[in-house]
């Protein structure tokens, strides 16, 4: 269970469990129990391999059992995990829009289509969105939801109440935020500093995603203005003209040039125009960080997901999920403009105390309209930065904390337990506590080392996310 560990960072003496799935069985669809779909190869079963028909999936809640102190699953959970982190499994609808001719020809003829036509095109080939049975909009947790079970599962099997690990974020923060603003034309460029500007106002440093070819200029002192000021520069495709990823050959040629725009702009940071991906290709990018994979992706041209809240490693690369929807979305598929979706996101994220990860365009919010919920937006973020102990960072700042912490152990100290390793003192110990079916997440307070079992006055993290009432996970 190595994705569980590195999840929750367990002693890894607590993982005891045998596999009975055959890798070599044809995958599918299942669920093990309520509304946690699987993908992946499960022993005795014959799985559906799409779901398009809309019928019942099997379930294989009975069939996880418990041998001694050893946990007997019919599936690999790294597999499962994987298929979805790295989007391995089927998605509905068309071929992805980037590897179509239509495609193609959109980018071809898009400097010479008028805005409004581009939108109804769009729209046009997004329509039947709300059908999409998986992911789960508007957040999809099933990766989240399968980590609780296998944690819940082996603590049943070794008649364990409570299991320690390393909270998920820095000085017990609940959870984490970053802001980031893809720059796609000359208008939006120039508006980057009163963009600045509205985020300085609310104490937040946010990233911006640089296209460093074919759509402006980007001089030297663009790059210095953004530095001097305290933001984030990242590599935001090569030119954004939606053919990067149409296939392997054209991207490895690519890629060479990106990579160097990387080196010149000194950043650690890339993400792909319009969420453009291939998870598989990734090893060739010469960065630390990612940001191109939705979390739920049925209102990108590019469908699919890695249903998950939290950052995660592919290979060397760290990938910090999408896991809001972005503007343009909000504004012009859905043509909303409020903060209702969004708080509804941020309270899902929140209750898993995951990422909360916004894209707000500056060529999208110089309307003035769409900028007013930009400002809502800010002033609920800082709100709950001030009331709920929420992290508000930026991408460099977070895969530095997240690589730190994927270093760190758990080792017995005395009465209790010590995190080891260098950044240790950022870290809290944190206790998984199961009740019935149900996980608890506690923070042990700074200073306490009791044995995990042993009475403690913890801090208890609520359903909302904030620190009180309690947190339960099924």
């Amino acid at each position: 269970m190595r994705r569980l560990v590195a999840h929750y960072r367990l002693p890894e003496s607590c993982v005891r469990y045998s596999c009975g799935a055959d890798p070599t069985q044809p995958q599918g669809f299942f669920t093990w129990g309520e509304d946690t779909v699987c993908f992946g190869s499960c022993s005795g079963d014959n799985l559906p391999s799409s779901l398009a028909n809309g019928l019942p999936l099997p379930d294989v809640h009975s069939r996880v059992r418990i041998n001694g102190d050893t946990l007997y699953l019919p599936f690999d959970p790294d597999q499962l995990i994987d298929n979805l982190l790295l989007e391995r499994y089927p998605t509905n609808g068309p071929k992805p829009w980037s590897e179509t001719t239509k495609a193609a020809v959109y980018y071809g003829l898009r400097p010479l289509l008028a805005t409004n036509v581009r939108r109804y095109l769009q729209r046009l080939y997004l329509m039947g969105w709300q059908e999409i049975r998986f992911p789960r909009w508007p957040v999809d947790l099933t990766v989240e939801a399968t980590l609780e079970n296998c944690l819940a599962s082996l603590m049943k099997a070794q008649g364990l109440d409570t299991l320690p690990f390393v909270w998920f974020w820095p000085n017990g923060y609940d959870s984490c935020a970053i802001v980031t603003h893809d720059v796609e034309e000359e208008a939006g460029r120039d508006f980057c500093s009163s963009l600045m500007d509205l985020d300085d106002a609310f104490g937040i440093k946010s990233a911006f995603q640089i296209i460093p070819e074919g759509r402006y200029a980007v001089p030297p002192t663009l790059l210095s203005a953004f530095r001097d000021r305290g933001f984030e520069i990242n590599v935001h495709d090569l030119n954004h003209d939606g053919t990067l990823f149409r296939n392997e050959k054209r991207f490895m040629e690519r890629v060479l040039a990106v990579n160097r725009y990387g080196k010149e702009f000194g950043t650690a940071g890339f993400r792909a125009g319009v969420m453009y991906r291939n998870q598989q290709w990734c090893h060739a990018l010469e960065f630390q960080y990612d940001m191109s994979v939705p979390n739920v992706a049925h209102l990108e041209p590019q469908r699919g997901g890695c249903c998950t809240v939290f950052p995660y490693f592919i290979g060397h690369l760290l990938e910090l999920p999408s896991t809001t929807t972005q503007d343009y979305a909000l504004f012009h598929f859905l043509r909303e403009y409020s903060l209702e979706l969004w708080k509804r996101q941020i309270a899902m994220i929140r209750q898993h105390h995951g990422l909360i990860s916004i894209l707000v365009h500056p060529d999208y919010i110089l309307e003035e309209r769409a900028r007013e919920v930009y400002l809502q937006l800010l002033r609920f973020l800082n709100t709950l930065r001030a009331k709920e102990n929420l992290w508000i960072t930026t991408p460099g700042s977070l895969n530095e904390w997240w690589r730190t912490r994927s270093t760190l152990n758990l080792v017995p100290d005395g009465s209790g337990w010590r995190i080891r390793g260098a950044g240790s003192e950022r870290a809290r110990i944190a206790f998984a506590r199961l009740e019935g079916d149900t996980i608890r997440y506690e923070i042990q307070p700074p200073g306490s080392t009791p044995l995990p079992g042993d009475a403690l006055v913890p801090t208890v993290l609520g359903n909302d996310g904030g620190p009180k009432g309690t947190a339960e996970r099924t």
